[in-house]
């Protein structure tokens, strides 16, 4: 039986999804959360985007870690996330228009690189950006394994003195709390977030939305009433309707 979805290498960078035949496709690259590479969280939705006519790509970032355990995110090159954008959009069964899909960590990552790439005049920014549970401000380094859940006897506050990112070898811009300039940004822009978030405040996405709109952006903003940070089955197939009609839209 012929395959409806295949696997493609992109040269260097890793696999991607996409409906068979010649293409070329619409194409959106995906930014995981914490969970990190190797949970395959991002290789799902690749392949849900994959059914629905999309060539996706699911660019693992973290650093380390196995199929057992998550890496880290600890000064990433946010430069390097920049190539494999221009590596996807230069591939020949991907479309003109490129998207960018970040959940949680991902969703940081993703307002990151618009505000900078717009601030620095950067050619090649994404199409389309697509966040869910985003934050609205810089955050700290990652280690999954210093993590505890909260009340664990072993929690413990992020090392402040570690940063998640760089750009062009520096932190500058980038320490946490930092306000994420997304503004900066003038394309087509998704933004969703359950109002039960236990783990980022459903108030960083009103936040964020508030001050694009003061600055005369208009983003596509959905709330998912009684949703947690990852949402739950109903939630999902809310979200990717929503989604894919965002990306079906502009790319």
């Amino acid at each position: 039986m012929p395959l409806n979805i295949v696997q493609r290498e992109l040269p260097g960078w890793g696999v991607t999804y996409g409906p068979s035949g010649d293409g070329p496709f619409p194409a959106i690259m995906l930014l995981h959360g914490s969970e990190g590479a190797w949970a395959g969280w991002s290789h799902r939705d690749a392949m849900l985007f994959a059914a629905h006519g999309f060539l996706a790509f699911p660019y693992g970032y973290s650093s380390g870690g196995n199929a057992w355990n998550a890496g880290h995110i600890i000064d990433y090159p946010l430069d390097r996330s920049v190539e494999a954008f221009k590596a996807l959009w230069e591939f020949q069964f991907a479309d003109e228009r490129v998207g960018l899909y970040g959940l949680s960590r991902g969703a940081e990552q993703a307002l990151l690189l618009a505000s900078l790439m717009a601030r620095d005049k950067i050619e090649g920014a994404p199409d389309a950006i697509a966040v869910h549970s985003p934050p609205d401000v810089v955050c700290g380094a990652f280690d999954a394994r210093g993590f505890r859940d909260a009340g664990d006897p072993g929690w413990q506050a992020w090392d402040v003195s570690k940063r998640a990112w760089t750009w062009q070898g520096s932190h500058e811009g980038l320490l946490p709390t930092t306000p994420i300039e997304i503004e900066r940004y003038p394309g087509p822009l998704f933004l969703s977030h359950g109002t039960q978030d236990r783990m980022w405040s459903v108030e960083m996405t009103k936040r964020l939305e508030q001050r694009l709109l003061k600055h005369g952006r208009s983003p596509e903003v959905h709330y998912y009433e009684g949703e947690d940070h990852i949402p739950s089955g109903a939630g999902q197939n809310q979200h990717f309707e929503l989604l894919l009609g965002f990306f079906s839209k502009h790319l």
